[in-house]
Protein backbone atom coordinates (compact mmCIF):
# COMPACT_ATOMS: atom_id res chain seq x y z
CA UNK A 1 0.00 0.00 0.00
CA UNK A 2 2.98 2.13 1.38
CA UNK A 3 6.23 2.42 -0.54
CA UNK A 4 8.97 1.09 2.06
CA UNK A 5 7.11 -0.29 4.87
CA UNK A 6 7.52 -3.46 6.90
CA UNK A 7 4.41 -5.02 5.26
CA UNK A 8 4.25 -3.45 1.77
CA UNK A 9 2.65 -6.12 -0.54
CA UNK A 10 0.50 -7.94 2.43
CA UNK A 11 -3.26 -8.32 1.87
CA UNK A 12 -5.43 -8.28 5.30
CA UNK A 13 -9.75 -8.59 4.84
CA UNK A 14 -10.65 -7.53 7.84
CA UNK A 15 -14.09 -9.01 8.67
CA UNK A 16 -13.76 -7.26 12.15
CA UNK A 17 -15.72 -4.61 13.81
CA UNK A 18 -15.80 -2.34 17.02
CA UNK A 19 -12.41 -2.28 18.90
CA UNK A 20 -9.56 -5.12 19.16
CA UNK A 21 -10.05 -6.31 15.98
CA UNK A 22 -10.06 -2.66 13.48
CA UNK A 23 -7.36 -1.60 16.53
CA UNK A 24 -5.18 -4.66 15.07
CA UNK A 25 -5.76 -4.30 11.83
CA UNK A 26 -4.89 -0.50 11.67
CA UNK A 27 -1.51 -1.41 13.27
CA UNK A 28 -1.06 -3.44 10.64
CA UNK A 29 -2.17 -0.71 7.97
CA UNK A 30 0.34 1.40 9.58
CA UNK A 31 3.00 -0.96 8.61
CA UNK A 32 1.90 -1.10 4.89
CA UNK A 33 -0.41 -3.40 4.78
CA UNK A 34 -3.50 -3.34 2.68
CA UNK A 35 -6.35 -3.45 4.51
CA UNK A 36 -9.96 -4.54 3.00
CA UNK A 37 -12.49 -3.68 6.03
CA UNK A 38 -15.88 -5.85 4.95
CA UNK A 39 -18.62 -3.89 6.58
CA UNK A 40 -22.75 -4.33 6.50
CA UNK A 41 -24.29 -2.02 4.08
CA UNK A 42 -26.28 0.29 5.28
CA UNK A 43 -25.00 -0.12 8.96
CA UNK A 44 -21.20 -0.73 9.17
CA UNK A 45 -19.15 -1.26 11.44
CA UNK A 46 -20.98 -0.98 15.04
CA UNK A 47 -18.73 2.25 16.25
CA UNK A 48 -19.39 4.43 13.11
CA UNK A 49 -22.95 4.70 15.04
CA UNK A 50 -20.74 5.14 18.86
CA UNK A 51 -21.19 8.97 19.43
CA UNK A 52 -21.67 11.95 19.88
CA UNK A 53 -19.54 13.41 19.08
CA UNK A 54 -19.73 12.77 15.24
CA UNK A 55 -17.76 14.26 12.34
CA UNK A 56 -21.07 14.51 9.78
CA UNK A 57 -22.31 10.87 9.29
CA UNK A 58 -19.79 8.90 11.26
CA UNK A 59 -18.16 9.00 14.73
CA UNK A 60 -14.93 10.16 16.19
CA UNK A 61 -14.81 7.06 17.66
CA UNK A 62 -14.91 5.23 14.29
CA UNK A 63 -12.14 7.55 12.83
CA UNK A 64 -10.17 7.09 15.21
CA UNK A 65 -9.48 3.43 14.85
CA UNK A 66 -9.67 2.56 10.94
CA UNK A 67 -7.53 4.52 9.28
CA UNK A 68 -5.38 3.04 5.86
CA UNK A 69 -8.30 0.62 4.72
CA UNK A 70 -10.38 0.20 2.48
CA UNK A 71 -14.15 -0.34 3.41
CA UNK A 72 -16.36 -2.47 0.93
CA UNK A 73 -19.83 -3.20 2.00
CA UNK A 74 -20.84 -6.99 1.31
CA UNK A 75 -24.10 -8.47 3.10
CA UNK A 76 -22.48 -11.71 4.33
CA UNK A 77 -25.98 -13.45 5.10
CA UNK A 78 -26.25 -14.76 1.71
CA UNK A 79 -24.45 -17.13 -0.20
CA UNK A 80 -23.79 -15.05 -3.03
CA UNK A 81 -22.40 -11.81 -0.80
CA UNK A 82 -20.53 -15.09 1.19
CA UNK A 83 -18.54 -15.78 -2.18
CA UNK A 84 -17.71 -12.38 -2.78
CA UNK A 85 -16.02 -12.56 0.55
CA UNK A 86 -14.22 -15.78 -0.36
CA UNK A 87 -13.00 -14.42 -3.77
CA UNK A 88 -11.32 -11.34 -1.99
CA UNK A 89 -9.96 -14.46 0.37
CA UNK A 90 -8.55 -16.09 -2.41
CA UNK A 91 -5.83 -13.80 -2.99
CA UNK A 92 -5.06 -12.23 0.55
CA UNK A 93 -2.71 -13.27 3.20
CA UNK A 94 -4.69 -12.83 6.69
CA UNK A 95 -7.97 -12.78 7.87
CA UNK A 96 -9.29 -11.41 10.86
CA UNK A 97 -12.60 -11.66 12.68
CA UNK A 98 -14.31 -10.89 15.66
CA UNK A 99 -17.64 -12.56 15.20
CA UNK A 100 -18.94 -15.22 18.20
CA UNK A 101 -17.44 -18.83 17.68
CA UNK A 102 -19.01 -20.58 14.95
CA UNK A 103 -20.77 -17.62 13.57
CA UNK A 104 -17.88 -17.57 10.51
CA UNK A 105 -18.38 -21.49 10.14
CA UNK A 106 -22.52 -20.61 9.19
CA UNK A 107 -21.10 -18.11 6.71
CA UNK A 108 -19.55 -20.46 4.77
CA UNK A 109 -15.91 -18.08 5.87
CA UNK A 110 -14.47 -20.53 8.32
CA UNK A 111 -10.96 -21.10 9.23
CA UNK A 112 -11.28 -24.67 7.31
CA UNK A 113 -13.28 -23.88 4.28
CA UNK A 114 -11.11 -20.40 3.62
CA UNK A 115 -7.77 -22.34 3.91
CA UNK A 116 -9.01 -25.06 1.53
CA UNK A 117 -9.07 -22.34 -0.72
CA UNK A 118 -6.02 -20.28 -0.06
CA UNK A 119 -3.53 -23.01 2.18
CA UNK A 120 -1.01 -20.18 2.94
CA UNK A 121 -3.46 -17.69 4.41
CA UNK A 122 -3.40 -16.74 8.30
CA UNK A 123 -6.39 -16.59 9.78
CA UNK A 124 -6.78 -14.38 13.22
CA UNK A 125 -9.86 -15.36 15.23
CA UNK A 126 -10.71 -12.42 18.04
CA UNK A 127 -13.63 -13.08 20.59
CA UNK A 128 -14.60 -12.55 24.14
CA UNK A 129 -13.80 -15.73 25.41
CA UNK A 130 -12.24 -18.20 23.69
CA UNK A 131 -13.39 -20.50 20.87
CA UNK A 132 -14.59 -22.95 22.62
CA UNK A 133 -15.64 -23.41 26.79
CA UNK A 134 -18.51 -23.19 28.77
CA UNK A 135 -18.84 -19.11 27.92
CA UNK A 136 -18.15 -19.49 24.12
CA UNK A 137 -21.34 -18.03 22.89
CA UNK A 138 -21.82 -15.22 25.45
CA UNK A 139 -21.88 -12.18 23.63
CA UNK A 140 -18.80 -9.78 25.55
CA UNK A 141 -17.28 -6.57 25.25
CA UNK A 142 -14.52 -4.83 26.97
CA UNK A 143 -16.39 -3.72 29.96
CA UNK A 144 -17.94 -7.28 30.36
CA UNK A 145 -14.21 -8.67 30.16
CA UNK A 146 -12.96 -6.19 32.46
CA UNK A 147 -15.24 -7.22 35.84
CA UNK A 148 -15.17 -10.97 35.04
CA UNK A 149 -11.30 -11.21 34.74
CA UNK A 150 -10.53 -8.95 37.57
CA UNK A 151 -9.20 -6.14 36.45
CA UNK A 152 -12.13 -3.67 37.85
CA UNK A 153 -11.96 -4.97 41.57
CA UNK A 154 -8.35 -3.59 41.25
CA UNK A 155 -9.32 -0.64 39.58
CA UNK A 156 -10.65 2.43 41.91
CA UNK A 157 -10.55 3.83 45.32
CA UNK A 158 -10.63 1.37 48.48
CA UNK A 159 -14.00 0.68 49.81
CA UNK A 160 -15.39 2.37 46.55
CA UNK A 161 -17.70 1.44 43.50
CA UNK A 162 -16.42 -0.48 41.17
CA UNK A 163 -14.60 1.64 38.25
CA UNK A 164 -13.57 1.26 35.04
CA UNK A 165 -10.37 2.02 32.80
CA UNK A 166 -11.02 5.13 30.97
CA UNK A 167 -10.35 3.84 27.74
CA UNK A 168 -10.83 0.48 26.28
CA UNK A 169 -7.43 -1.32 27.80
CA UNK A 170 -8.86 -5.04 26.90
CA UNK A 171 -10.06 -4.20 23.63
CA UNK A 172 -6.16 -2.46 22.80
CA UNK A 173 -4.29 -5.26 24.45
CA UNK A 174 -6.29 -7.85 22.52
CA UNK A 175 -5.44 -5.91 19.07
CA UNK A 176 -2.18 -5.81 20.37
CA UNK A 177 -1.25 -9.43 20.96
CA UNK A 178 -3.70 -10.24 17.41
CA UNK A 179 -1.04 -7.92 15.49
CA UNK A 180 1.47 -10.04 17.60
CA UNK A 181 -0.15 -13.25 16.46
CA UNK A 182 -0.48 -12.27 13.08
CA UNK A 183 3.25 -11.42 12.15
CA UNK A 184 4.64 -14.25 14.19
CA UNK A 185 2.36 -16.60 12.05
CA UNK A 186 3.55 -14.73 8.95
CA UNK A 187 7.26 -15.15 9.28
CA UNK A 188 6.29 -19.45 10.56
CA UNK A 189 4.82 -18.90 6.94
CA UNK A 190 8.04 -17.67 5.44
CA UNK A 191 9.96 -20.33 6.88
CA UNK A 192 7.67 -23.15 6.15
CA UNK A 193 5.01 -22.02 3.46
CA UNK A 194 2.22 -23.48 5.86
CA UNK A 195 -0.62 -20.84 7.05
CA UNK A 196 -2.05 -21.52 10.55
CA UNK A 197 -4.70 -20.07 12.84
CA UNK A 198 -4.57 -17.98 15.15
CA UNK A 199 -6.77 -17.64 18.54
CA UNK A 200 -6.81 -14.43 21.02
CA UNK A 201 -9.55 -13.54 23.43
CA UNK A 202 -10.38 -10.31 25.37
CA UNK A 203 -10.27 -12.94 28.31
CA UNK A 204 -7.06 -14.24 27.77
CA UNK A 205 -5.54 -11.24 27.25
CA UNK A 206 -6.84 -9.54 30.21
CA UNK A 207 -5.90 -12.39 31.91
CA UNK A 208 -2.07 -11.66 30.36
CA UNK A 209 -2.01 -8.45 31.58
CA UNK A 210 -2.65 -8.65 35.43
CA UNK A 211 1.08 -9.26 35.56
CA UNK A 212 2.03 -8.99 38.86
CA UNK A 213 -1.95 -9.01 40.41
CA UNK A 214 -1.94 -12.41 38.59
CA UNK A 215 1.49 -12.91 40.27
CA UNK A 216 0.65 -11.83 43.34
CA UNK A 217 -2.07 -14.19 44.02
CA UNK A 218 -0.84 -17.26 42.10
CA UNK A 219 2.44 -17.17 43.99
CA UNK A 220 2.20 -15.00 47.40
CA UNK A 221 -1.40 -15.89 47.89
CA UNK A 222 -2.85 -12.35 48.27
CA UNK A 223 -5.56 -10.84 46.67
CA UNK A 224 -5.09 -7.40 45.22
CA UNK A 225 -7.53 -4.84 46.37
CA UNK A 226 -8.15 -1.26 44.35
CA UNK A 227 -5.48 1.11 45.58
CA UNK A 228 -6.61 4.72 44.13
CA UNK A 229 -3.60 6.11 42.34
CA UNK A 230 -1.56 3.99 44.77
CA UNK A 231 0.77 1.27 44.53
CA UNK A 232 -0.08 -1.91 46.12
CA UNK A 233 4.22 -2.85 46.13
CA UNK A 234 5.66 0.52 45.96
CA UNK A 235 5.48 3.53 48.26
CA UNK A 236 5.64 6.40 47.68
CA UNK A 237 3.64 5.84 44.27
CA UNK A 238 0.60 7.58 43.95
CA UNK A 239 -1.13 10.84 43.46
CA UNK A 240 -0.34 13.61 46.11
CA UNK A 241 -2.59 17.18 46.60
CA UNK A 242 -1.09 20.41 45.72
CA UNK A 243 -2.37 23.84 46.00
CA UNK A 244 -4.33 23.82 42.98
CA UNK A 245 -5.19 20.04 42.27
CA UNK A 246 -2.84 16.88 42.23
CA UNK A 247 0.47 15.46 41.40
CA UNK A 248 2.05 12.12 40.70
CA UNK A 249 5.40 11.33 42.39
CA UNK A 250 7.24 7.90 42.69
CA UNK A 251 10.01 6.62 44.43
CA UNK A 252 10.84 2.58 42.33
CA UNK A 253 13.51 2.25 44.58
CA UNK A 254 15.70 3.60 47.52
CA UNK A 255 17.81 5.56 45.95
CA UNK A 256 15.17 8.21 44.29
CA UNK A 257 13.43 7.94 47.53
CA UNK A 258 16.65 9.68 48.87
CA UNK A 259 15.94 11.79 46.15
CA UNK A 260 12.52 12.54 46.87
CA UNK A 261 13.48 13.36 50.70
CA UNK A 262 16.39 15.76 49.55
CA UNK A 263 13.92 17.62 47.10
CA UNK A 264 11.04 18.01 49.62
CA UNK A 265 13.09 19.42 52.54
CA UNK A 266 12.64 16.51 54.48
CA UNK A 267 16.61 14.52 54.51
CA UNK A 268 15.93 13.03 57.82
CA UNK A 269 13.88 10.77 55.69
CA UNK A 270 17.01 8.76 54.36
CA UNK A 271 17.87 7.70 57.71
CA UNK A 272 14.16 7.47 59.22
CA UNK A 273 14.52 3.30 59.83
CA UNK A 274 10.86 3.75 58.71
CA UNK A 275 11.29 5.19 55.75
CA UNK A 276 14.94 3.70 54.49
CA UNK A 277 13.78 0.36 52.57
CA UNK A 278 10.80 0.23 50.40
CA UNK A 279 9.75 -2.98 52.84
CA UNK A 280 9.57 -0.40 55.73
CA UNK A 281 7.82 2.19 53.86
CA UNK A 282 4.81 -0.32 52.43
CA UNK A 283 4.60 -1.49 56.30
CA UNK A 284 4.36 2.75 57.27
CA UNK A 285 2.84 3.53 54.47
CA UNK A 286 -0.25 5.64 56.58
CA UNK A 287 2.74 7.62 58.45
CA UNK A 288 4.62 8.51 55.25
CA UNK A 289 1.50 9.43 52.72
CA UNK A 290 0.68 12.37 55.03
CA UNK A 291 3.78 13.44 55.82
CA UNK A 292 4.41 13.88 51.88
CA UNK A 293 0.97 15.32 50.97
CA UNK A 294 1.59 17.93 54.01
CA UNK A 295 4.22 19.14 52.13
CA UNK A 296 3.10 19.18 48.90
CA UNK A 297 -0.39 20.70 49.55
CA UNK A 298 1.38 24.17 50.10
CA UNK A 299 2.62 24.66 46.34
CA UNK A 300 0.98 23.78 43.14
CA UNK A 301 1.15 21.10 40.82
CA UNK A 302 3.42 23.37 38.47
CA UNK A 303 5.94 23.75 41.75
CA UNK A 304 6.28 20.16 42.11
CA UNK A 305 6.86 19.62 38.28
CA UNK A 306 9.88 21.84 37.97
CA UNK A 307 11.57 21.30 41.44
CA UNK A 308 11.30 17.49 41.52
CA UNK A 309 12.23 17.28 37.84
CA UNK A 310 15.63 19.13 38.02
CA UNK A 311 16.07 17.06 41.42
CA UNK A 312 15.60 13.90 39.22
CA UNK A 313 12.68 12.61 41.36
CA UNK A 314 9.94 11.13 38.61
CA UNK A 315 6.91 13.29 38.68
CA UNK A 316 4.39 14.08 36.57
CA UNK A 317 1.21 16.43 36.18
CA UNK A 318 -2.22 14.81 35.73
CA UNK A 319 -3.11 15.97 31.99
CA UNK A 320 -6.23 15.88 30.74
CA UNK A 321 -6.32 15.93 27.06
CA UNK A 322 -6.17 19.46 26.36
CA UNK A 323 -3.16 19.43 27.87
CA UNK A 324 -1.29 16.27 26.63
CA UNK A 325 -1.44 17.39 23.64
CA UNK A 326 -0.17 20.60 24.51
CA UNK A 327 2.51 19.24 26.31
CA UNK A 328 6.62 19.94 24.72
CA UNK A 329 7.22 16.01 24.94
CA UNK A 330 4.29 15.23 23.69
CA UNK A 331 4.97 17.58 20.36
CA UNK A 332 8.36 16.50 20.26
CA UNK A 333 7.55 13.24 19.45
CA UNK A 334 5.11 14.29 16.60
CA UNK A 335 2.79 11.48 17.05
CA UNK A 336 -0.03 13.16 15.77
CA UNK A 337 -0.40 13.60 12.17
CA UNK A 338 -3.22 15.61 9.57
CA UNK A 339 -5.32 12.97 7.34
CA UNK A 340 -7.07 14.33 4.43
CA UNK A 341 -10.94 12.53 4.07
CA UNK A 342 -12.67 13.11 0.95
CA UNK A 343 -15.46 14.28 2.93
CA UNK A 344 -14.69 16.35 5.88
CA UNK A 345 -11.14 17.88 5.08
CA UNK A 346 -7.81 17.72 7.17
CA UNK A 347 -8.06 15.61 10.10
CA UNK A 348 -5.82 15.16 13.15
CA UNK A 349 -5.20 11.15 14.18
CA UNK A 350 -2.64 9.81 17.02
CA UNK A 351 0.08 8.28 14.79
CA UNK A 352 1.54 4.89 15.43
CA UNK A 353 3.73 4.19 18.77
CA UNK A 354 6.36 2.55 16.89
CA UNK A 355 9.61 3.92 15.86
CA UNK A 356 11.59 1.65 12.70
CA UNK A 357 14.72 2.98 11.32
CA UNK A 358 14.11 1.47 7.86
CA UNK A 359 10.32 0.73 7.45
CA UNK A 360 8.51 3.26 9.34
CA UNK A 361 4.91 2.88 9.90
CA UNK A 362 3.00 5.40 7.80
CA UNK A 363 -0.61 7.38 8.42
CA UNK A 364 -1.69 7.36 4.77
CA UNK A 365 -5.16 7.61 4.73
CA UNK A 366 -8.14 8.32 6.68
CA UNK A 367 -10.88 5.80 7.79
CA UNK A 368 -12.64 5.76 4.91
CA UNK A 369 -16.90 5.77 4.22
CA UNK A 370 -18.79 3.14 4.51
CA UNK A 371 -18.48 1.03 1.02
CA UNK A 372 -16.24 3.92 -0.34
CA UNK A 373 -14.07 1.10 -1.76
CA UNK A 374 -16.41 -1.30 -3.03
CA UNK A 375 -16.31 -1.64 -6.71
CA UNK A 376 -12.38 -0.82 -7.04
CA UNK A 377 -11.88 -3.76 -4.60
CA UNK A 378 -14.00 -6.32 -6.02
CA UNK A 379 -12.58 -5.52 -9.87
CA UNK A 380 -8.98 -5.39 -8.42
CA UNK A 381 -8.79 -8.19 -5.64
CA UNK A 382 -12.17 -9.93 -6.36
CA UNK A 383 -11.14 -10.23 -10.43
CA UNK A 384 -15.35 -9.21 -10.74
CA UNK A 385 -16.14 -7.24 -14.26
CA UNK A 386 -17.90 -3.63 -14.09
CA UNK A 387 -20.99 -5.19 -15.08
CA UNK A 388 -21.44 -7.96 -12.33
CA UNK A 389 -20.76 -5.46 -9.68
CA UNK A 390 -23.28 -3.30 -10.71
CA UNK A 391 -25.72 -6.10 -10.27
CA UNK A 392 -24.61 -7.08 -6.97
CA UNK A 393 -25.17 -3.26 -6.02
CA UNK A 394 -28.31 -3.54 -7.59
CA UNK A 395 -29.20 -6.83 -5.85
CA UNK A 396 -28.11 -5.16 -2.61
CA UNK A 397 -25.86 -8.04 -2.15
CA UNK A 398 -23.40 -5.27 -2.12
CA UNK A 399 -23.24 -1.12 -1.19
CA UNK A 400 -21.13 1.15 -2.90
CA UNK A 401 -21.07 5.24 -1.81
CA UNK A 402 -18.49 7.78 -3.68
CA UNK A 403 -16.61 9.02 -1.30
CA UNK A 404 -17.56 13.04 -2.05
CA UNK A 405 -20.94 11.81 -2.50
CA UNK A 406 -22.71 13.48 0.94
CA UNK A 407 -25.72 15.47 0.00
CA UNK A 408 -28.07 13.47 2.35
CA UNK A 409 -25.45 13.00 4.80
CA UNK A 410 -25.68 15.12 8.01
CA UNK A 411 -23.41 18.47 8.07
CA UNK A 412 -20.67 18.82 10.53
CA UNK A 413 -21.87 21.39 13.34
CA UNK A 414 -19.27 23.63 14.47
CA UNK A 415 -17.44 22.37 18.13
CA UNK A 416 -19.02 23.21 21.70
CA UNK A 417 -16.51 26.38 22.81
CA UNK A 418 -15.55 24.09 25.53
CA UNK A 419 -14.05 21.23 23.64
CA UNK A 420 -10.46 22.10 23.03
CA UNK A 421 -10.63 21.17 19.42
CA UNK A 422 -10.70 22.99 15.84
CA UNK A 423 -12.42 20.67 14.33
CA UNK A 424 -16.43 20.71 13.29
CA UNK A 425 -17.62 18.26 15.79
CA UNK A 426 -20.72 17.67 18.20
CA UNK A 427 -19.31 17.98 21.06
CA UNK A 428 -20.82 15.04 24.12
CA UNK A 429 -19.14 12.91 26.48
CA UNK A 430 -17.93 9.57 25.40
CA UNK A 431 -15.89 7.04 26.47
CA UNK A 432 -15.06 3.59 25.82
CA UNK A 433 -17.43 0.76 25.88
Amino acid sequence: MFDNTALKGLRVIDFSRVVAGPYSTMLLGDMGAEVIKIERPGVGDDSRSWGPPFLGEVSTYFLGLNRNKRSVAIDLAGEEGAEVARALVRGADVVVESFRPGVMDRLGLGYDRLRELNPGLIYCAISAFGQDGPYRERPGYDLMISALGGMMSITGTPGGEPVKIGVAMIDVATGLHAALGVVSALHHRTVTGQGQRVDVSLLSTELAVLVNAASQYLIGGSVAEPQGSAHANVVPYQAFPTSDGHVLLGSPNDKLFRVLADALGRPEWKTDPRFTTNDARITHRDVLIPLIGEITRAESAAHWVDVLSRAGAPVAPINRMDAVFKDPQVQHLNQVAEVEHPMFGTLPVVTSALRLSETPPVVGEAAPRLGQHTREVLERCAGLAPRDIDRLVEAGVVEHRPPTDDSSAPQPVVSDERLPSPWPIRAANSGAL
